[in-house]
C-alpha cells in the first residue's frame, strides 16, 4: 500500500511516501526549485518521491494533507466575523487545499476524476505528533508539538501507545508560543520568514534582564492543573488583522507580516530596524525572550511526564527546533529519553499525514523508525563524474581525482586537519534544515578563527550564530555534559569546561554546542571522516555547517560544484572524488 504525504501551499512545502509502513523518500520543495522556506504545490518533490519509490500516480492508495478545514470550525468562524479580510484571505487559500486533486493529477498530465486515491486530511498538529511518534522508536511515549499556528491551533499534547495517538488538549489561536517567538524577533529587527533560529542565537550573548515584562507578555501557572497558556494579546496584532502570511507562491520565500504591537515598545523600548546596530539591550531582550520560553515549554513538558507518568517524549512543530531549551529537558523534567523528529517544523507535517492515515486511520502496526534524515535525492558516480565533466572543473586550475574510501578519508581528514574548509557531498540530501554530513562544509573545530574565517569567505552570515560540532556517538560524553543521542542537531548540550579550549570554533559563547552524533550505522562514510580525523589530532569531531551560501542547501552535484567555485573553500568531496586547487 502507498500513501503520499503532501505539505502544500504552507511554508516548507514537501512531499513523502510510505510504502507498505516505511518511509521511502521525503525532500522539501526548496531543494529543487532553490527558493528558501519554498510554500505553492511541492511538484518536484511529489516527482522525486515517486519515481525514488518506483511507483506512478495510479498506484498510490491514499493520499494524506495535513490540513484539515473542519477542525475547530466555530472558532474559525467567529474570527472570520470579526476579521472579513482575514477571512477572505484563508478562504482563498483553503480554496487551493480543496484543488490538490487537481493539481495533482495536472503535474503528471492525468485525469482527476480517475485518480484512485483516496484523499484524507489530517489535522495539522496530529499530523506533527505522528511526524514524531510514529518515527520514534518508543513503544509509549508522551507528545507534544509547538509552532505558530495551523488549523487554528498552536499547541497540542497527548500520549501515543502502540500505532495509536490519543490527544489530550490544545492551546487555540490567538494564543501562540511561536508567534510569541516570532514577534519578539521582529521586534528586534530580524524580519525574515525563519528568522527566530537567529535570535536563539543572539540570546547566548546577553542577561534575561526584562523577565517581569516577558511573564507578563505570556502568561503560565505551572501550579494550576491546565497545561496550556495565554497570551497578553495588547503586545501583538494577530488578533485583531489575522496573521499576514504569504504561504501560496511556489517561487517566493514566504513572508509573515508584523505580529507585535506597539505596546512592546511602549514597554521594552524603541523598535530595532535591521539596519541599526546590535546593542547590548537587544542581546538582553534576546536572552529574556529565549528565557521565558523555556519556562512556559519545560513547565508544560513537566505538567506532561507528571500527567502521563512516561519517561520519553517526543516532540515536533517549530518550537522544537529550539535546541537550546530541548538541551535543558533531561536536567529540567522528568523525562529521560527524547526523539525530536528532524523536520520538526512544517515541512515534517508530509511524512506525520503519510503515517497518521497508515497508523490512526487504517490501524497498521508499526515496523519503522527514522534513524537518519538521509531520504532525500542521491547520485550515482557516474552522475557526479558527468557533473564534473561539463563544469569543465578540471580545466581551470583545479586537480580531480578519484580515490578508494580509505585513501579518499586519510587525504580528507589531513586536509581539515591543516585548516582547509572542505565541501563534502555524500549519498542522499538530508530531509529537514540541518546539514547532517551529507551536504555539509567540514572544518577544523580546534581553530579559535575558524568561524570567523567561514563566515568571511563562505557563509556571510551574523558572527553571533554558531556553528555545530559533528561527533562521533561513541565519544559523546567526553567532550558534552549529556550523552543522550542527537543524531539531528536538535540539542544543544554543554562543552565540558575543560574540553572547550580544545573546541572553540563550534562551541557558543554560553558554553554550549548543537551537537550531531553521528554512528557508523547511520553514516558510514561520515563517520569514517571524523574517525580519520581523530586519529591525526585526537579530537573525535568536526566543525559541520550546511552546504550553501544564503541558499537553500545544495541538493545536486552541480549546485555542489557551483557552491564550491563562487566560495572560497579550499576542497571538495564528490562522492568518490577529491576536487582541490592545483
Amino acid at each position: 500500500m502507498n500513501i503520499l504525504g503532501i505539505n502544500a501551499y504552507h511554508g516548507n512545502a514537501s512531499a513523502a511516501i510510505v510504502c507498505n509502513g516505511r518511509l521511502i523518500a521525503a525532500v522539501e520543495e526548496e531543494r529543487f526549485n532553490r527558493v528558501k522556506y519554498a510554500a505553492g504545490f511541492p511538484a518536484q518533490a511529489i516527482r522525486y518521491c515517486l519515481k525514488e519509490a518506483g511507483v506512478t500516480l495510479a498506484e498510490i492508495d491514499h493520499v494524506a494533507v495535513p490540513r484539515n478545514p473542519s477542525a475547530r470550525l466555530a472558532t474559525k468562524l467567529f474570527y472570520a466575523l470579526r476579521m472579513p479580510s482575514f477571512a477572505l484571505e484563508r478562504a482563498k487559500v483553503l480554496t487551493k487545499f480543496t484543488g490538490i486533486p487537481e493539481a495533482l493529477a495536472r503535474i503528471f498530465d492525468a485525469d482527476p476524476k480517475k485518480l484512485a486515491a483516496k484523499f484524507h486530511r489530517v489535522e495539522h498538529h496530529q499530523a506533527h505528533l505522528a511526524s514524531s511518534f510514529y518515527c520514534s522508536p518508543f513503544e509509549s511515549a508522551a507528545l507534544l508539538s509547538a509552532d505558530g499556528l495551523g488549523d487554528f491551533a498552536s499547541t497540542m499534547w497527548g500520549t501515543g501507545s502502540g500505532s495509536r495517538m490519543s490527544i489530550d488538549g490544545a492551546v487555540v489561536f490567538p494564543h501562540s508560543l511561536g508567534l510569541f517567538y516570532s514577534g519578539v524577533t521582529q521586534y528586534l529587527g530580524f524580519l525574515k520568514f525563519g528568522d527566530e533560529y537567529k535570535v536563539m542565537g543572539l540570546a547566548g550573548y546577553g542577561e534575561p534582564e526584562r523577565m517581569n515584562v516577558f511573564r507578563e507578555i505570556v502568561q503560565f501557572d505551572e501550579d494550576s492543573n491546565a497545561n496550556g497558556f495565554r497570551l497578553s494579546l495588547d503586545f501583538f496584532t494577530h488578533h485583531r488583522t489575522g496573521p499576514e502570511m504569504s504561504w501560496a507562491e511556489a517561487d517566493k520565500t514566504p513572508t509573515l507580516g508584523k505580529v507585535f504591537s506597539d505596546e512592546m515598545a511602549e514597554r521594552l523600548g524603541p523598535v530595532r530596524t535591521p539596519e541599526e546596530p546590535l546593542e547590548q539591550r537587544h542581546r538582553n531582550l534576546a536572552a529574556s525572550l529565549q528565557a521565558r520560553l523555556e519556562e512556559v515549554y519545560l513547565g508544560m513538558l513537566r505538567k506532561l511526564a507528571a500527567r502521563t507518568r512516561l519517561k520519553t517524549v517526543c516532540l515536533a512543530g517549530g518550537v522544537a527546533f529550539n535546541c537550546v531549551a530541548n538541551g535543558k529537558i533531561f536536567d529540567a523534567t522528568p523525562f529521560e529519553q527524547v526523539y525530536v523528529h528532524p523536520a520538526a517544523g512544517d515541512a515534517g507535517l508530509a511524512v506525520g499525514a503519510a503515517f497518521h492515515v497508515w497508523h490512526q486511520k487504517l490501524g497498521k502496526p508499526r515496523s519503522f523508525v527514522m534513524d537518519h534524515a538521509y531520504w532525500g535525492p542521491g547520485y550515482s558516480g557516474e552522475e557526479i563524474r558527468r557533473a564534473i565533466d561539463s563544469n569543465g572543473i578540471a580545466q581551470n586550475g583545479y586537480c580531480v581525482t578519484e580515490l578508494p574510501e580509505k585513501e579518499l578519508m586519510s587525504k580528507t581528514a589531513a586536509l581539515v586537519a591543516d585548516g582547509k574548509i572542505l565541501g563534502w557531498f555524500q549519498g542522499r540530501c538530508e530531509w529537514g534544515p540541518r546539514a547532517l554530513g551529507n551536504r555539509s562544509i567540514v572544518a577544523d573545530p580546534r581553530r579559535q578563527e575558524m568561524k570567523e574565517i567561514l563566515n568571511r569567505r563562505i557563509k556571510h552570515r551574523e558572527i553571533f550564530r554558531p556553528f555545530a560540532p559533528s561527533i562521533l556517538a561513541e565519544s559523546t560524553a567526553e567532550y558534552f555534559e549529556k550523552s543522550h543521542p542527537s543524531p539531528f542537531m536538535t540539542l544543544a548540550y554543554s562543552v565540558r569546561a575543560e574540553k572547550r579550549g580544545r573546541i572553540p570554533a563550534p562551541t557558543h559563547v554560553d558554553g554550549t554546542g548543537r551537537l550531531q552524533t553521528v554512528t557508523r550505522d547511520a553514516n558510514p562514510r561520515y563517520h569514517a571522516l571524523i574517525s580519520a580525523f581523530r586519529d591525526l589530532t585526537g579530537v573525535p569531531l568536526v566543525l559541520n555547517t550546511s552546504f550553501n551560501d544564503n541558499e537553500p542547501i545544495v541538493c545536486r552535484p552541480e549546485e555542489a560544484l557551483d557552491c564550491f567555485l563562487r566560495t572560497q573553500m579550499d576542497a571538495l568531496v564528490l562522492g568518490d572524488f577529491l576536487i582541490t586547487k592545483s
